[in-house]
């Protein structure tokens, strides 16, 4: 039979083998988790299993996940908040300990929303110095992107090569460095 009353699902997690997980678990069950998800491994890296398990497990509009510190459930803020943002789409709650943090109160949801567009603001200033960064580049002359390989002297020895039939498109692809697709997308631009 399955359990169909809400759940309070730990997640704890130190960067290195040498960290301990006593601490995070001894409050994580004091805070009533019926369930807890522990790892030793770096925020940094995508590949959290006991996370991924964590999320699985847990069950839309029911649970509530539950660290012992913010920096425990995402490296960075944008990492935290799009996590958070899952777990909100999912309609399960979320509790940071440490931060007294509880999504499923209204001044809980307060504080995230918070943070999100703290975390929008940040992208968004972001995004305006790169435009900003293109438009003076653009000003001064200088085009974004990545730079020619070839110039128009290379491109019209190129066409005189594929034009003598004597020569086959893998000597010239040799020879200039280059592939077959771009040796043909050379050739239907100058055409």
């Amino acid at each position: 039979m399955y359990n169909l009353l809400p759940m309070l699902v730990g997640y704890a997690r130190v960067s290195t083998t040498d960290q301990n997980l006593d601490m995070q678990i001894k409050a994580l069950t004091e805070a009533g988790c019926n369930k807890i998800y522990s790892e030793k491994v770096s925020g940094a890296k995508d590949e959290r299993i006991e996370f991924k398990n964590m999320l699985e497990f847990i069950r839309d509009g029911q649970d509530t996940v539950v660290v012992y510190k913010l920096d425990r459930l995402g490296r960075s803020m944008k990492q935290l908040i799009d996590t958070i943002q899952q777990l909100n789409q999912r309609n399960i709650g979320f509790k940071s300990l440490q931060e007294n943090i509880d999504t499923t109160t209204a001044g809980g949801k307060l504080i995230f929303h918070i943070f999100a567009s703290l975390a929008e603001f940040e992208r968004e200033i972001i995004r305006e110095r790169t435009n900003s960064g293109l438009q003076a580049a653009r000003a001064r002359g200088r085009l974004g992107g990545r730079p020619k390989k070839l110039n128009d002297t290379d491109i019209k020895i190129i066409k005189q090569l594929y034009d003598n039939p004597d020569i086959k498109t893998k000597e010239i692809c040799s020879r200039f460095n280059i592939s077959k697709r771009t040796l043909y997308y050379i050739l239907k631009q100058s055409a």
